[in-house]
């Protein structure tokens, strides 16, 4: 039985070494760029939209030239373009984090980075908000970068979506202080369907009741999210039931998107990148 165990016990060290260097790989290299196109449904029980409008989403970009680290580069931000405009959208939401880092670390230009993400099309409009990391960079240059390239910002405004009796509504980053729920939908007329975007999903917690589509990032799902469990850490003051997925509060239901990037470490386990199609 001790001779045995003796030759059990290397076999057993290399397995389980094995089986760590293929997590780390799987973890570090593969996950993080592995990335799904979801479809979701955009009406609900509460609601039915215009039929065939498609809505896609996609957050959470973290763009920067250390791609090694970081994940999204220029070549691979154009390719999720290419493919969200292949989709053929009909309304596009950005919820912000468009940048990597939180200063001119990562070289990513913000004008560079509005060109990339001007080459998205959607005949009813392409919206965003600013993130924490956008702020971080600077809002006020990040906003007029986008608008330039034609990318309609919408901080705690609200715009009529051309065509429709719809809303599109931004709120602003919970992070940073720049959530304002309130004034974001007050030119909403009562009643009016909306989608609404914002980057933080704790605005969630606070915003009037509305009716339609809720869409927020910036958890990344946690990047992490054990099997059981989920996320292990949610940035933010929104709960770790909301790190991922369709959320409902108070007669409000919101979808959390896993986000494009990475932050602070390039890893993600069991929590792909996505952009989302509501349709």
């Amino acid at each position: 039985m001790r001779t045995g165990a003796r030759r059990r016990g290397p076999r057993v060290r290399i397995a389980a070494a094995v089986l760590l260097l293929a997590l780390a790989v799987w973890t570090v290299v593969i996950e993080p760029r592995w990335i799904a196109a979801r479809v979701e449904p955009l009406g609900s029980a509460q609601w039915q939209p215009p039929a065939g409008l498609k809505v896609a989403m996609a957050g959470d970009w973290h763009l920067t030239t250390r791609s090694a680290w970081r994940v999204t580069g220029a070549e691979r931000a154009a390719r999720i373009v290419d493919e969200i405009n292949a989709a053929q959208p009909d309304v596009i939401l950005l919820p912000g984090d468009f940048l990597a880092g939180s200063s001119d670390d990562e070289a990513f230009s913000i004008e560079d980075m509005a060109a990339v993400l001007g080459r998205l099309k959607a005949p009813q409009g392409v919206y965003a908000v600013l993130g924490n990391h956008d702020w971080w960079h600077d809002g006020e240059r990040t906003a007029k970068a986008l608008s330039a390239q034609g990318i309609r910002v919408l901080e705690n405004a609200s715009v009529r979506l051309p065509g429709h009796d719809l809303w599109v509504v931004g709120i602003g980053d919970d992070s940073t202080g720049h959530s304002e729920a309130d004034k974001a939908l007050a030119g909403v007329p009562k009643g009016a369907a909306t989608l609404v975007m914002m980057h933080d999903p704790f605005s969630f917690a606070t915003m009037p009741r509305t009716r339609g589509l809720v869409v927020a990032s910036h958890t990344h799902g946690g990047q992490i999210s054990v099997p059981g469990y989920g996320a292990l850490v949610v940035p933010g003051r929104a709960p770790r039931e909301w790190a991922y997925g369709w959320v409902a509060h108070k007669g409000n239901r919101m979808y959390v998107t896993s986000g494009l990037g990475v932050s602070i470490l390039p890893v993600r386990f069991n929590m792909r990148p996505e952009w989302v199609m509501f349709q």
